[in-house]
C-alpha cells in the first residue's frame, strides 16, 4: 500500500488549513456528503475553538494555534459542488499553500470505518475535489478520504447522488463515527506535518 507522499510533503509542513466537506442546513445534516463537516467540527471541538461565519471566504471558518502556529478550520457554505469559493480565497488571504491545506471528505470507493489519506492525484468524480483544485490551481493538497461505502457494496438499490443525500443506516453511521475518532486521534501529526506516521496508522487500523 503505497502513502503518495510528495517530495514537499517530506519535508514535514504542517497543515495550516483544515477544510471539512458537505452541504450547509439542517436537511443536509446527518447526510453521508457531509462526512467532513462531521470530523471537522469534531477537531474544532478538541482544539477549543468555534466556527464563525466569514462571508467573504463564502463558510465557516474558525482559527487555532497548534505548536504556536496558526491553524484555520472551514466549512464552506456554499454546496459541494462549489467549495472552492471557500478554499481559494482562504488560501490567497493567508498565502497558505496546497500543500498545507487538508480535506476531509466523504469516499464512496470505500466502506464505512475506512478511511485513507492521499496527497494530490485526481478528483474521482468527487464535485467538492474537482472545484478546490480548479480554485487552487493544484491538486497537490492532502485528503482523508472517510468511508460511506458505495450503494452497490452495500446492496441498497439507490442512484449515487441519491444514496450521498440519505442518512447512514445505523450500522454504517457506527463505522463512520468509529472512523471519526481514529482521525482525530491523528491529526496532531498532521498538524505537526509528520504525515508518514498520520497515514501509517490510519492505514494500519482500517477495519478488513
Amino acid at each position: 500500500m503505497g502513502l503518495l507522499l510528495s517530495n514537499r510533503a517530506m519535508s514535514n509542513t504542517p497543515i495550516q488549513l483544515i477544510v471539512g466537506l458537505g452541504n450547509p442546513g439542517p436537511d443536509y445534516a446527518r447526510t453521508r456528503h457531509n462526512a467532513g463537516f462531521w470530523l471537522v467540527d469534531e477537531i474544532a471541538n478538541d482544539l477549543r475553538t468555534n466556527f464563525a461565519h466569514e462571508k467573504s471566504f463564502a463558510g465557516m471558518v474558525a482559527k487555532a494555534r497548534v505548536n504556536n502556529e496558526q491553524v484555520w478550520l472551514a466549512k464552506p457554505l456554499t454546496y459541494m459542488n462549489r467549495s472552492g469559493q471557500c478554499v481559494g480565497p482562504l488560501a490567497r488571504f493567508y498565502k497558505i499553500a496546497p500543500e498545507a491545506i487538508l480535506v476531509l471528505h466523504d469516499e464512496l470507493d470505500l466502506m464505512p470505518g475506512q478511511v485513507k489519506v492521499k496527497q494530490g492525484g485526481g478528483h474521482a468524480g468527487h464535485n467538492g475535489l474537482k472545484d478546490i483544485q480548479a480554485a487552487l490551481g493544484s491538486p497537490n493538497f492532502w485528503r482523508i478520504r472517510i468511508g460511506i461505502g458505495h450503494p452497490r457494496t452495500l446492496n441498497l438499490q439507490q442512484e449515487v447522488a441519491d444514496f450521498v443525500l440519505h442518512q447512514p443506516r445505523r450500522e454504517e453511521q457506527t463505522e463512520i463515527d468509529h472512523a471519526v475518532t481514529r482521525c482525530r486521534a491523528v491529526m496532531p501529526l498532521f498538524l505537526a506535518g509528520d504525515f508518514v506516521r498520520a497515514t501509517e496508522q490510519l492505514h494500519r487500523d482500517n477495519p478488513a
